[in-house]
């Protein structure tokens, strides 16, 4: 080693120490990237930072700093219709040759005929009715299977983009910037839990066993060679939709959120319940104003219909986000 490189070499570690401090400033000091800056990004880091100082008037324990998420609507998005509904379609067509009755029975006649608003005025019950009749029998790992597979395939109409390059950047970011300050972030949505868990870690950093979701019956099969099954059953056992979402937090968590994000009035009740709370609370809400870059809609859309629950949040202060001008960038990079 030359005299220089030895002489350099603390100069340079110094140098490199400095840029790594700078690096990590700089993303502590916008942790929400995305976001445009203003009240409701602010309001936001406010709250995280009152919950997570210590010794501070607002202060939470880690064990009790829990944040709930709705889904299709508030994580990603779900025009024209719920993604969910979109892979149960698929599923429909391919097996409707074996049950000519659906023809004539509903939701299974819209998704026959591809009757759109039929299809959309069904909503979650209609897509959970859909999932029961299309997999009673199938195993869990097989469904499993036949989600991951569709995933890997299916394109949204509109954007040409795999489903999951649909989630919100902005809302990833969130979700990552609760976690480092101790936060534990779940999904609480009236879509089909087993469906989310598909997904839920690999787009949103979320566990299997942190999504909170409507589910079907599932019975328990002991095989002559000793292997266990679970397997689906025609009938809804939960749904985790409107007043069902503090229901189900209560007997999947066991902790009353301090914090709650959704986007329509079937998380109404999740962000009361929350509210409902002592102490320093969060309730956000996601509003759709974006037709360019996404869809425009909140009060007479079938799908994510926010009507009710706008008008509590602008009643009690909650934060609302303006999907429009509050994001930078709406969807997830590929």
């Amino acid at each position: 080693m030359s005299l220089w490189v030895r002489l350099l070499r603390p100069v340079w570690l110094v140098v490199g120490l400095l840029i790594v401090t700078c690096l990590a400033g700089a993303a502590q000091s916008d942790p929400l990237p995305s976001w445009n800056d203003g009240p409701t990004k602010q309001s936001i880091i406010d709250f995280v930072g009152r919950v997570a100082e210590s010794g501070g008037a607002d202060f939470v324990p880690e064990a009790r700093r829990v944040a709930v998420f709705d889904n299709d609507g508030a994580l990603w998005a779900e025009q024209p219709i719920y993604f969910q509904l979109a892979f149960a379609i698929d599923e429909i067509k391919s097996m409707s040759s074996a049950h000519p009755d659906w023809a004539n029975e509903q939701p299974f006649k819209a998704v026959i005929e591809g009757d759109q608003r039929a299809l959309a005025k069904a909503g979650e019950h209609g897509l959970l009715a859909i999932m029961a009749a299309t997999h009673a029998g199938m195993s869990t790992d097989a469904f499993d299977a036949s989600v991951e597979a569709w995933l890997k395939t299916a394109v949204h109409p509109r954007f040409k983009r795999p489903y999951t390059a649909l989630a919100y950047q902005p809302m990833v970011e969130l979700l990552y910037y609760l976690r480092t300050r101790g936060f534990k972030t779940f999904i609480v949505s009236g879509g089909g839990v087993e469906f989310m868990r598909r997904f839920a870690e690999k787009v949103y950093g979320i566990p299997p066993d942190q999504v909170v979701g409507s589910s079907g019956a599932v019975k328990f099969e002991l095989g002559d060679d000793g292997k266990a099954t679970l397997i689906k059953e025609p009938k809804i056992e939960f749904i985790d939709d409107g007043a069902g979402k503090p229901v189900g937090i209560n007997r999947f968590i066991g902790r009353q959120p301090i914090f709650a994000f959704g986007n329509s009035d079937g998380d109404q009740q999740m962000l009361e319940y929350t509210a409902s709370g002592g102490g320093a609370r969060f309730m956000g809400l996601v509003h759709h104003t974006d037709a360019e870059r996404e869809w425009a809609y909140d009060r007479n859309s079938q799908i994510g219909k926010l009507d009710k629950a706008l008008d509590e949040a602008k009643a009690r202060g909650w934060t609302v986000v303006d999907m429009k001008n509050d994001w930078k960038q709406i969807f997830v990079d590929r």
